[in-house]
């Protein structure tokens, strides 16, 4: 299965047990086939973006890897065994979060959710403020820790709820449209925070933003009911209108521009 996937995506060949491995995954929802025989890996380090159209299966995709849906078909594993089991080690950052704009709770309070279950419910060890402000620092939001969370920009609020994940030591990121509702300015600042994090990261990125795609992954994850995956350069214009069945503009860029780590997915 692994050559499989390595000879679709034209990637190089990895060694060691993949963090995510698909073999064979097929689901529904009644009778409506959802995902078809995804057979696909990520590894270690790998920083992938999954992209596809709206109903395609990005979402269900999602969740299989988090072991809140169970295939009917094949299997999901997720850091070398079953996904469920596993997720605690994934930080999830969702596109949309719902919190109380007067609930006094601050950037490094939210930062320090993170660290929750390594200690007493409540108490903030020395070790836990230490993690949560290099986390921000790496989200270059050490300046804003004290600042309540509901002042702060769109962009900020998403660089924060990543400092979260990052607080809990995650060994997989997963991103859901990190750039929906942030500005130009507000992206690339994200773009080069997520570029500088720890190369042992792996980095799972859901984006409709194919601009952000080209410019941010090496490797992109196609998911139309079907999964495929390919090196960012070559989705091409053909591509894209097969997957999305109609035109959608996406600016491709050298490689040198590229993450060098590689493995982002379509969805």
């Amino acid at each position: 299965m692994t050559e499989v996937a390595h000879k679709n995506c034209g990637c190089k060949s990895h060694s060691g047990e993949p963090v995510i491995c698909f073999e064979g995954v097929s689901f529904r929802y009644g009778h409506s086939l959802i995902i078809e025989d995804a057979d696909f890996d990520i590894y270690k380090g790998e920083s992938v973006c999954v992209v596809g159209p709206n109903g395609g299966g990005k979402s269900t995709l999602l969740k299989l890897m988090l072991g809140l849906l169970e295939p009917e078909k094949g299997s999901v594993r997720l850091l070398g065994g079953s996904a469920r089991k596993a997720r605690a080690q994934v930080g999830y950052v969702p596109q949309h979060i719902n919190f109380d704009p007067l609930f006094p709770v601050s950037a490094l309070d939210v930062v320090l959710m993170g660290c929750l279950g390594r200690g007493s419910f409540g108490f903030r060890s020395r070790a836990d403020l230490t993690r949560a402000m290099d986390a921000l620092d790496k989200m270059g939001l050490v300046a804003k820790a004290k600042e309540p969370f509901a002042s702060l920009s769109g962009g900020q609020r998403q660089a924060v709820l990543i400092a979260r994940a990052l607080a809990g030591e995650a060994e997989v990121l997963l991103l859901d449209e990190p750039t929906a509702h942030v500005d130009v300015a507000a992206e690339e600042r994200l773009m080069k925070s997520l570029k500088a994090l720890d190369a042992n990261l792996t980095l799972i990125t859901v984006s409709h933003d194919l601009a952000f795609v080209s410019r941010s992954v090496p490797k992109v994850v196609c998911v139309n009911r079907c999964v495929h995956v390919h090196p960012t350069a070559e989705l091409t214009d053909a591509r894209i209108r097969q997957l999305y069945g109609h035109d959608v503009r996406m600016v491709q860029h050298d490689h040198e521009h590229l993450d060098s780590h590689g493995g982002h997915h379509h969805g």
